[in-house]
């Protein structure tokens, strides 16, 4: 196994990043629980997924709650429902905004994410016991 050559340049670093693949992408899709939730199920962190509701925490719509509309992998960015900017030509546009900058308040919850949520919290159980 060859060690991947890697730079310390903040530029080389971002670049990095966005040229990376789709499926790297996704683990910094990664968006901190609420309290209420990260006690019900026990995780810090899960990935956003588009229907959840959020709580923005930094920046211009800070404090605001929306839904999440669309999930950007390619670019890391989500857009909400609330967060929205008028545009020369009068049109509405959504904001994106970066996950790291949002707080999960209410989980979209379809069969995948319930199995997946169960799965984490038998993993941590098993690992709590040993």
């Amino acid at each position: 196994m060859t060690k991947r050559i890697s730079s310390k340049a903040p530029r080389k670093q971002r670049a990095a990043i966005h040229r990376g693949p789709l499926h790297a992408h996704r683990s910094q899709l990664r968006c901190r629980l609420d309290d209420a939730l990260r006690e019900e199920y026990g995780l810090k962190s899960l990935v956003i997924k588009k229907g959840d509701l959020v709580r923005i925490m930094r920046g211009q719509f800070r404090d605001t709650e929306g839904k999440v509309t669309r999930v950007d992998y390619s670019r890391i960015r989500v857009y909400l429902d609330s967060a929205t900017t008028t545009k020369a030509d009068g049109k509405e546009a959504p904001v994106p905004i970066h996950p790291s900058n949002l707080l999960l308040v209410k989980l979209e919850l379809n069969d995948e994410r319930k199995q997946l949520l169960q799965k984490k919290m038998v993993d941590k159980t098993e690992d709590e016991t040993e």
